[in-house]
């Protein structure tokens, strides 16, 4: 499915007169999976699986954006596990799943259930949209966009981030959330010239590191702390990478290139597969990748020079390629005849003109699909 909201979370009002809240799903692989959460008074509680059914998980996709519902889930499907404090605001939903939020839906409060009986789901769209979250948090004051001293933006007002309530994985998340590479350090800091001026912001956050966003990880409410700016936290991130698709007839189909030190590079294809292909796509606004025999990919011909990357092994829920594990730069046992060529739809209607030619399934195209690709691709600029 093609994404089109930015974000997990969704924001909704109590249809009895209460406070606003928010929607979440967490714990699962993707952003479309997992134990749905509801955001009540700055605090997050679960639903009860009463009569949890279809309807009401379909309601939970719909308004996350998430595409169709596959499945309800019920218990302890997803961690890490609730903590025993996390309260419980929903006994039942009764959607019909027509709803376009779980505010539309009857409901009853809670009275008596344990988070064993806790409420999940797994949607059908589990790609992340390439435009980036709202920005909530920030590295500042370092040599480069993804160095600096952490800040993140709570009630409006930025603030720096105390050394007791912060981890690597945690760190992980920031470098993700900002499109960063990967997490290299994080540290205390900082000397006085780079140290924070304003609040300091302390929340008891649980980050696994495979978290989207500092907002997905199960955590308590940002709250104003007894550190000092001695304490501020640094985070160092790879750069991301530059990508290039060469060799094709538009800039979404052709050989695979990433920028290094100022050259251009190839990437070997040992362990690539379609998820990679996903994420190429994704972050070049490419929109789906197409499914294509090698012998198809290899009219984009071999690179020359430099072959930087090797067992690229992506998961496809990655925003950018630099979040997949690789080989380090450089390294690999390749020629330039197993370079990696990618051919993405382009057009949202792309893969659904593909559809009408598909001949020979995942693996192949037939030949009435490789003359349609001959014109698509020539009619695409």
């Amino acid at each position: 499915c093609s994404p089109r909201f930015t974000l997990s979370l969704s924001l909704w009002s109590h249809p009895f007169g209460g406070s606003s809240s928010r929607v979440r799903v967490v714990g699962g692989d993707h952003r479309c999976e997992g134990r749905v959460e509801l955001q009540q008074d700055g605090k997050w509680g679960t639903v009860c699986d009463d009569g949890w059914d279809k309807n009401d998980a379909a309601v939970v996709c719909r308004e996350l954006g998430c595409g169709a519902v596959k499945r309800a889930i019920s218990g302890t499907s997803f961690g890490p596990l609730t903590q025993e404090d996390q309260k419980i605001f929903i006994q039942e939903f009764k959607c019909s799943g027509m709803e376009e939020s779980l505010s539309q839906c009857e409901r009853e409060d809670f009275f008596d259930c344990t988070h064993e009986e806790d409420a999940g789901v797994v949607c059908g769209c589990k790609y992340y949209s390439p435009t980036p979250f709202p920005q909530t948090v920030r590295l500042v004051d370092g040599p480069k966009r993804c160095q600096g001293r952490v800040e993140v933006k709570h009630q409006g007002e930025w603030g720096s981030v105390c050394k007791a309530s912060w981890s690597f994985a945690a760190a992980k998340v920031v470098c993700r959330q900002l499109g960063c590479g990967r997490a290299i350090l994080t540290r205390k800091c900082c000397n006085k010239a780079t140290q924070g001026q304003g609040p300091i912001w302390l929340r008891k956050a649980s980050c696994s590191g495979k978290e989207i966003s500092l907002q997905d990880c199960p955590s308590g409410v940002w709250e104003k702390s007894n550190c000092t700016h001695d304490d501020d936290m640094w985070v160092e991130c790879e750069d991301p990478f530059e990508l290039q698709l060469v060799g094709g007839d538009n800039r979404c189909s052709g050989r695979l290139e990433v920028l290094h030190k100022g050259e251009w590079g190839t990437v070997c294809d040992d362990g690539w597969g379609e998820e990679a292909d996903q994420v190429v796509c994704r972050q070049l606004s490419c929109g789906d990748p197409l499914s294509l025999s090698a012998k198809f990919r290899r009219r984009f011909g071999p690179g020359v020079g430099r072959i930087w990357l090797d067992d690229v092994a992506c998961s496809g829920k990655e925003r950018s390629l630099e979040q997949c594990p690789h080989r380090f730069w450089g390294q690999h046992d390749c020629s330039h005849t197993e370079d990696v060529a990618v051919v993405c739809a382009g057009k949202s209607w792309g893969r659904e003109f593909m559809g009408m030619a598909w001949g020979e399934g995942r693996d192949g195209v037939s030949h009435q699909a490789g003359h349609l690709l001959d014109t698509y691709f020539k009619g695409y600029k």
